[in-house]
């Protein structure tokens, strides 16, 4: 993935979005993108390897019978606690002035918090146990989201948000397959598992705290319920908004949907002699896929100044995955659609990022509203499992489930036509 900031080729459309007009102007510097990105490869890495791996090898252990069902509530219950933490961290975040920087203190407040919520889960040997400790690291992801996700509209002028979003989730993939690859190359039980990612994300996002520090904000007034809850709906009844942020929230729901079993889906009804090997091998495809797709399209879409249509293809592609695998369960085909989501999800997640920071309401409100939009990010992969677990255990099963991918999806892409702010 590219870190090189390039100026937009002279005569390049402009890119048009609400924050265009109050957004900063001067680029960030190449190391800083480098550094950024290391963050989220940490982020992701802590999020996802106990989503695809540790969790469910852990609910596994504790009761073999009821794993889906167990699995399906840690998720539905953390997604609650996501679903509230989000944009009380990113008002809260607005609000906070310190010398450290009001987003850096909420970056290393909500990692230390996460870290130690992770040791914790590892530690615990019944589901009550388990469902405590993931929600409580909830509220740590939040709180370094709100932080980390506000950074781009406050320091990232809108030319180069198409190339620092694939800083994002360029690594998304990345840190799903070298957290796998470490848990599955030492044997490393649940427990050593979490201590090793906890200790990824804590080293990941050291060097960027260091090396960078916020711009100075003038006071706010202090944070009431009722002007959260007046604030958030004032920016949900903004169309382009709502829009923007229905879309998000379906292509995430359709791609959680496709990936959060596909362990037990390797074993269970692929029925493959190593579903672990498999499950690094499906992840190994959906990482390249989404390292190129990631980098191609963000910068495209900066040079072009156009982000709907790279967002609506990117969301088509997994429409197709989740079709493929509905008509075709086999290997051979899981392997393709993998490559075909991690493809799509990746090109969709970097676009739809710049394109979702140019249609925020208030300059004011940034880490309140994108806390909102990160509900979208980060609560469907929690939901998604407690969805999929009713479906799978219909008389339909897998291919049902994989159907509503493909059709979720394809939802999705309408969606994002109707925003019309943003080329």
């Amino acid at each position: 993935m590219s870190t090189e900031f390039h100026q937009p080729a002279p005569g390049s459309a402009a890119v048009v979005g609400s924050d265009a007009g109050h957004g900063p102007t001067d680029p960030v510097s190449r190391n800083w993108i480098a550094l950024f990105g290391l963050v989220w490869f940490g982020y992701w890495t802590a999020n996802l390897v106990p989503l695809q791996l540790l969790l469910p090898q852990q609910l596994e252990l504790i009761d073999p019978a009821s794993k889906v069902q167990s699995f399906a509530v840690v998720n539905a219950v953390s997604g609650l606690v996501a679903v509230v933490a989000l944009p009380v961290c990113g008002a809260l975040c607005d609000r906070s002035r310190s010398r450290f920087g009001r987003r850096r203190i909420w970056l290393v407040g909500g990692a230390l918090f996460f870290a130690a919520g992770l040791v914790v889960t590892g530690e615990e040997t019944t589901v009550t146990g388990v469902t405590a400790a993931w929600s409580a690291s909830m509220l740590g992801l939040s709180a370094a989201t709100a932080g980390l996700t506000a950074m781009i509209a406050d320091q990232v002028p809108v030319d180069q948000r198409g190339l620092v979003s694939s800083a994002i989730y360029g690594p998304q993939a990345l840190g799903v397959m070298v957290g796998i690859a470490i848990v599955s190359a030492f044997a490393l039980p649940p427990s050593d598992g979490y201590i090793v990612i906890a200790a990824l994300l804590l080293a990941c996002a050291l060097p960027f705290l260091m090396c960078f520090r916020d711009p100075a904000y003038s006071p706010e007034p202090p944070l009431s319920l009722g002007a959260l809850v007046r604030s958030m709906g004032s920016s949900l009844r903004n169309r382009e908004f709502a829009w923007a942020f229905g879309g998000r929230l379906l292509v995430n729901l359709a791609n959680s949907l496709g990936t959060c079993y596909t362990l037990y889906f390797l074993s269970d009804a692929l029925k493959v002699p190593d579903p672990a090997g498999s499950l690094l091998a499906c992840t190994a495809l959906y990482l390249l896929a989404g390292i190129l797709a990631t980098s191609v399209a963000g910068v495209l879409s900066d040079r072009l100044g156009r982000r709907r249509i790279f967002v609506a293809l990117a969301a088509l592609l997994q429409a197709v995955s989740g079709f493929l695998l509905a008509g075709f369960p086999n290997l051979t085909v899981t392997l393709v659609a993998s490559a075909l989501m991690g493809g799509g999800f990746g090109a969709y997640m970097a676009v739809d990022q710049a394109l979702i920071t140019q249609v925020l309401p208030d300059a004011e409100s940034r880490a309140q509203d994108l806390g909102i939009m990160n509900i979208g990010t980060l609560v469907p992969p929690a939901l998604a499992p407690l969805i999929a677990s009713f479906i799978i255990t219909s008389n339909r099963g897998y291919p049902l489930l994989f159907s509503c991918v493909g059709a979720i999806a394809a939802v999705g892409v309408v969606l994002v036509y109707r925003v019309r702010s943003v080329r």
